[in-house]
């Protein structure tokens, strides 16, 4: 299937021009840059670049929300294709690390999110099955999956009317790592009632029901798995392992092998006490593989599964996709640092545990991708940033600028004011704007001074909240939500107010401490930061400062440069800017929040939870639990708004 854009938009402003030069550009250079500024529909472009070349393509995201909003606006662009969502799948993650000054063994510690573990597998399921695409990831596609190649070969097909057997469908689908439990079926599992065996996909939601005659496949249905309605029926099924980490009989023998030959290698080579600590806990792990294949830490062995040499670099998403796919990336002067920092972060962590006897030296091939590995993999890139960094202009084979937005909306105004005095000028100015019916982000430099200015605004009756890096993958999306839809008026945050965030709500943006001179307050933060008010037409900017530094200077300067050539496109085409409109979509998170809190069924939609939820009341209320009744009804009316 090719790639088709369905939308009621058209390009116009600097897209028409872009999407040429970009076109023309794929066949020219492995390197491009979209220098686009915030709000000129960046995505809009590289959708119509996807639908132009028509190749597999990877959107690489430097955080989790940027990514979880190309993922619902690819969604959007192209409802006939494949949109999967890549990201790294921890709520939490401590991980396994040795502390020598204080001779302090810190245990791998791990939370998942068994919905996003599903995303990563329908994403890898998707990029082997089919060539029309998408795959938004994070700088997680850069760590170890599994051998594309092992996983392919494990993908196998089920007919009706073929001679197949159940005892061998069994047997299949515990090799490809399946679970049988035939009383909570869900994604990965698989359960057999008679001459029926039912199951789910790895990243699926529909029960597909096989019904067997003798060893003969006799009908495969789609099952609904709320009211088990019978969706289709469908003639052959493609089953795809319930892991990318494939393991067989023989590797895991060619495994052990190889690591008894290191262990014996290196053991002469440590002092004794790491010695017998590094020999005791390998064997210990060596015993698990061989009776259960599987031990804690069993990636950090993954060289010797995979059969590679040392130093050879890890199978990654990358190589799920074909040679010629096209690589989008994101907010390129985030991502790209990103990238280079990976590797020596890892290195560093493992270098404590190798030298004191708790991994073998293998455990450094457990790694992300080194920057120049993750380079061969640039055969297609289009790079797309507001504030392109060096490295991007200087590898591109041009440099596509889209200043002029769809909407003739113009970049804002800046106000620098004195910091004295700031926190009751800041508290008129969000009391304007929310009078307008606007919303207000304020960036911080440091976390206390977040938690304080989001204290002082609450002690002020402002409808505020505080985003900061603890808050999990879901739950800052839905706090984003929730200022669009006006249950909050404020976010404070410190940088994680920057790249990425579209909210059309936004009239005022807030910048404390703009003449720090820092990370977060240089010229390409400072930008950047504006940017999240170029989509409101009242939207302005206050940077709160004493002295005007060189990076205020230059931010102001190239904000100053845009407004130019967009007040002159306006005027010449008589175009008068308005806001960027933009529906309120419920999210995942919100479906996902209120099954837990309610201990309901698995449901996929908003119709689904509320009926669910009904369902739920009325057996609260036939058994007088008239508190959890209006607490459900309370919580339907939420919903229905």
């Amino acid at each position: 299937m090719k790639f088709k854009l369905k939308t009621t938009y058209k390009p116009t402003g600097d897209q028409p021009k872009a999407i040429k030069e970009l076109e023309t550009g794929y066949k020219k250079f492995p390197q491009q840059t979209l220098l686009g500024v915030t709000g000129s529909g960046k995505t809009f472009t590289m959708a119509n670049l996807i639908q132009s070349v028509q190749k597999p393509t990877l959107v690489l995201a430097h955080n989790k929300t940027l990514a979880g909003q190309l993922y619902e606006e690819f969604k959007e662009y192209f409802p006939d294709n494949k949109v999967c969502y890549f990201i790294s799948y921890y709520d939490y993650y401590q991980p396994e690390s040795y502390v020598p000054s204080t001779d302090t063994y810190i245990e791998k510690d791990i939370k998942i999110n068994e919905k996003i573990e599903e995303y990563r597998l329908e994403a890898a399921a998707s990029v082997v099955s089919r060539e029309d695409v998408i795959v938004v990831a994070s700088v997680s596609c850069i760590y170890g999956l599994g051998d594309p190649k092992e996983y392919s070969k494990s993908i196998f097909t089920i007919k009706v009317g073929q001679e197949f057997g159940r005892e061998n469908l069994i047997k299949h689908l515990v090799h490809t790592q399946f679970e049988r439990n035939d009383t909570d079926l869900r994604s990965g599992r698989f359960r057999v009632r008679g001459n029926t065996l039912d199951l789910v996909q790895g990243y699926g939601r529909y029960i597909y029901r096989i019904n067997f005659s003798g060893d003969k496949i006799e009908g495969i249905k789609v099952i609904e798995p709320v009211n088990l309605k019978v969706l289709e029926e469908i003639k052959k099924l493609d089953i795809f392992p319930a892991s990318p980490f494939m393991t067989s009989k023989d590797s895991i023998e060619r495994a052990l092998k190889s690591i008894e030959a290191e262990l014996k290698e290196v053991l002469p080579t440590l002092p004794m006490l790491e010695a017998h600590r590094l020999e005791k806990r390998t064997r210990y792990d060596m015993e698990m593989i061989r009776e259960l294949g599987y031990c804690k830490g069993i990636e950090n062995y993954s060289r010797h599964f995979d059969g590679r040499a040392v130093g050879e670099p890890p199978k990654t998403l990358l190589d799920f996709f074909p040679k010629d796919f096209l690589l989008i990336i994101d907010e390129s002067h985030q991502a790209l640092p990103q990238l280079h920092g990976m590797y020596a972060g890892d290195k560093t962590r493992k270098k404590n545990l190798i030298d004191n006897g708790f991994r073998l030296p293998s455990a450094y091939d457990n790694r992300p991708l080194r920057f120049d590995e993750f380079e061969k993999y640039m055969k297609h890139v289009v790079y797309t940033s507001a504030t392109p960094s060096d490295y991007e202009v200087r590898n591109s084979g041009q440099v596509v600028e889209q200043i002029i937005r769809p909407t003739g909306l113009i970049d804002p105004e800046i106000f620098v004011r004195k910091s004295e005095g700031q926190l009751d000028d800041l508290v008129n100015e969000i009391l304007k704007t929310k009078e307008m019916g606007n919303r207000t982000l304020v960036t911080t430099l440091t976390k206390k001074m977040a938690e304080d200015l989001t204290e002082y605004l609450l002690k002020k009756d402002i409808l505020v909240t505080y985003l900061h890096s603890e808050v999990d993958t879901l739950e800052r999306t839905e706090i984003i939500h929730d200022l669009r839809r006006g249950k909050y008026d404020v976010i404070v945050g410190i940088n994680l107010l920057r790249e990425g965030l579209d909210i059309p709500e936004v009239g005022l943006v807030a910048i404390l401490d703009a003449d720090k001179e820092s990370f977060l307050r240089d010229a390409r933060s400072l930008i950047q930061t504006i940017g999240r008010a170029a989509r409101n037409v009242d939207s302005k900017v206050l940077m709160y400062a004493d002295v005007m530094t060189g990076s205020m200077k230059e931010a102001i300067d190239e904000t100053n440069r845009r407004r130019k050539i967009q007040v002159e496109y306006n005027e010449k085409h008589n175009i008068t800017p308005a806001s960027i409109i933009k529906t309120i979509k419920e999210k995942p998170a919100t479906i996902e929040k209120e099954i837990e809190k309610f201990d309901l069924k698995k449901v996929n939609s908003l119709e689904d939870l509320i009926v669910e939820l009904e369902t739920q009341m009325q057996i609260a209320a036939e058994n007088l639990d008239f508190e959890k009744a209006i607490e459900i009804r309370d919580e339907i009316r939420k919903l229905k708004r």
